[in-house]
């Protein structure tokens, strides 16, 4: 099972799967379909009629969350020929100023839950109201009177939206704030802004609430900012030779409906608005066993918290919970094939209920191709032997499920690599375009001021500083739901003195099993441990616990202080790693209603229950972090910064699984010669 097959050629034709070889299978996790989506919505104009002058508006909608245990009965059955859980709907809405949460079941084609949200935060915003809002301030006087007193043209500004955050109020309406950009000679709207205006919306009134403006900070000039290739100016460089990917026999991977199988791994690919790329029921085929092995039940983004650290009146309020706030899935844009994706990609489409309830439609918004970067599986040249010279070496090659997520300026690349040796690698790319504010200076040796917060990156520009803190949701499953997390700390020993040897230290490991949720909340680099999720109840047949342990990334944890607002919203990020019990309510780290949230219904506070989590059904919250102090090298354009994590396989195999995996076949036609004729 896992023999992978790839063939790579250079040569003048490519092989690309289209979305059309997607065949729709029934399956518990299937995306909520076009069909489903129309249906939730006759359903619902029922009982709350739909349209403009109703403010009733769908702010979310997506899989209701189902019974675990029913979907692990159904998944196990032989043929699955035990009845599917029930199919339902969640849906999230506005109703008169009031956010209502409805369950409908598709069987009944029923409403059979409905009730109003009574606590803080607001639903995730649309991309309608963010709309209306936008071309509300447009056509507001004070607003385009303060652009003709700074000289500006008016319809060379573009005007974006950005959430609130939440600064101590006891009672918050439900506002955002609007930020204009100066074009007039660019499109990389970003990186004009107009500084010195306050901009407040009210959605639910859909009217300016607040405006002010403070005719502060220069315009940066439009030159330098241009980044389109056809409109740039030579001389060009790096140059980088062009290649044609090829595989004569077709992908490796094969797609039935939604579920993937390639080499020695099988799983579920889907869809949210919110969370966006989800990977479900992930198993590997174990040769040794002939069957499957759970690994990965369920896993996601669950939030994205980017807040930036200028202080002042036009930047505080900038602390964004990305997928809560805007949605990591609706902002989620087609990929461009080739480019984004290999060739050898295949891409999948994306659909979600826009703010009337009707479908919306992403092309292209996921893809899953084979990997092969030069890599190396395993190798070993054995030279000891007399006589005997002997080297075997296997080419690595991996299987990328990827989206790209752009939510204002900045493009976040989303992947789960699956390896044939069992590891699963989580990763994210920032790219894009930096939040940038103006300043009267040029150079450094000009600054009087006694911080800028950020780094001068053009002509009257600074990149201010800020972070990415990337929360994933991961339902593991180690060869079952019954888990531990064991963290394995490295302690440095002296060597005993009954011991005839010249070491005088060594180290070794010191077990520690966490029994609640306190015991298993990580900050990184602290100190030298292993951690690791494993099966008490599965052994190895030399008594080891089968488990996958965390190979982390680089290590950034908020620097923030603890009784900062934006904290208290973000307070997932005071650990790298947390480790909860099952619960299917808890999905989002920041808290089901995330806009304007007061940091009431986080991670954090459900990890205070100190629940147990020894021997149980346990999910791992983990954090991808990154400080971003910009430099020129981001300016107009970011080249992509990468991190991630590992899932790796630890004593869930009896050998190494890839032992006897085929060395692939590799190909490249010769270089073509022309004969000079002098």
């Amino acid at each position: 099972m896992a023999q992978v097959h790839f063939t790579i050629f250079i040569f003048s034709s490519i092989f690309v799967i289209s979305s059309s070889s997607f065949i729709p299978a029934p399956h518990p996790f299937d995306p909520l379909t076009e069909t489903e989506l129309k249906l939730v919505r006759t359903i619902i104009n029922k009982s709350y009629p739909i349209g403009h002058n109703h403010k009733f508006t769908f702010q979310y909608v997506g899989l209701n969350e189902l019974d675990k245990s029913l979907v692990l009965s159904w998944h196990s059955s032989p043929g699955h020929n035990v009845k599917p859980p029930p199919r339902q709907a969640f849906v999230i809405a506005r109703d008169k100023g009031k956010s209502r949460e409805i369950v409908v079941d598709f069987s009944t084609r029923a409403i059979i839950s409905n009730k109003i949200h009574v606590g803080n935060g607001n639903p995730k915003l649309t991309i309608d109201e963010q709309q209306a809002a936008t071309a509300l301030v447009l056509k507001f006087k004070p607003f385009c009177d303060s652009i003709v007193k700074r000289g500006l043209n008016l319809s060379e500004v573009v005007v974006t939206s950005s959430t609130m955050g939440w600064f101590g109020e006891k009672k918050t309406k439900r506002l955002i704030r609007t930020i204009p950009f100066y074009l007039n000679g660019s499109v990389n709207t970003y990186l004009r802004p107009i500084e010195g205006m306050t901009i407040i919306v009210n959605l639910d009134q859909m009217k300016v609430a607040e405006f002010k403006d403070r005719f502060t900070g220069p315009m940066p000039k439009a030159d330098g900012r241009e980044y389109r290739i056809s409109k740039l100016k030579p001389p060009f460089g790096p140059s980088l030779r062009s290649a044609v990917f090829y595989q004569p026999d077709g992908p490796g991977f094969k797609i039935d409906g939604h579920v993937v199988r390639w080499a020695n791994w099988e799983f579920h690919m889907s869809f949210d608005v919110r969370a966006g790329l989800v990977i479900s029921l992930a198993s590997i085929f174990d040769m040794d066993m002939n069957k499957y092995r759970q690994v990965l039940y369920k896993g996601h983004l669950s939030e994205m918290f980017v807040p930036y650290m200028d202080p002042n009146d036009d930047w505080y309020f900038i602390s964004y919970l990305d997928c809560g706030e805007f949605g990591c899935g609706q902002s989620a844009v087609s990929l461009e094939p080739y480019t984004d994706c290999p060739p050898n990609a295949a891409f999948i489409d994306g659909v979600f209920a826009g703010q009337d309830g009707t479908p919306t439609k992403v092309s292209n918004v996921m893809c899953i191709f084979e990997k092969y970067a030069g890599d190396i599986m395993w190798r070993h040249t054995e030279a000891e032997v007399p006589g005997l010279k002997i080297t075997e070496v296997r080419p690595d090659v991996s299987l990328v499920a990827r989206m790209v997520t752009t939510v204002g300026n900045y493009d976040y690349i989303i992947e789960y690599e699956f390896k044939p040796s069992g590891s699963i690698k989580m990763g994210v790319g920032l790219t894009g375009v930096l939040e940038v504010k103006p300043v009267e200076y040029v150079h450094t040796s000009e600054i009087n001021e006694d911080d800028i917060y950020g780094t001068i990156v053009a002509d009257n520009t600074v990149g201010v500083n800020h972070d990415h803190f990337v929360t994933f949701r991961l339902d593991l499953d180690i060869d079952g739901t019954d888990n531990s997390f064991v963290r394995n700390e490295l302690v440095t020993k002296r060597t005993p003195k009954s011991v005839n040897t010249p070491r005088k230290s060594y180290w070794t490991t010191k077990r520690n099993t966490a029994k609640t949720e306190a015991e298993a909340r990580v900050k990184l680099g602290l100190r030298a441990e292993e951690l690791v999720v494993v099966n008490p109840n599965k052994k190895t047949k030399h008594g080891n616990e089968v488990g996958y342990r965390l190979l982390p990334g680089p290590a950034s944890s908020s620097l923030l202080a603890q009784d900062d607002y934006p904290q208290i919203r973000a307070a997932f990020t005071n650990y790298n790693v947390w480790i909860t019990p099952y619960n299917k309510s808890e999905v989002w780290t920041s808290g089901l209603y995330a806009d304007r949230s007061q940091g009431d219904d986080t991670l954090a506070v459900w990890s205070q229950r100190d629940r147990e989590i020894e021997k149980k059904d346990i999910v791992m919250w983990y954090t991808v972090g990154f400080h971003h102090v910009p430099c020129q090298e981001d300016f107009p354009t970011m080249p992509t910064m990468f991190g991630g994590f590992e899932l790796r396989p630890t004593n869930f195999f009896e050998q190494n699984p890839v032992l006897k995996a085929k060395p692939i076949n590799l190909t490249t036609i010769p270089k073509c010669t022309t004969k000079r004729n002098d």
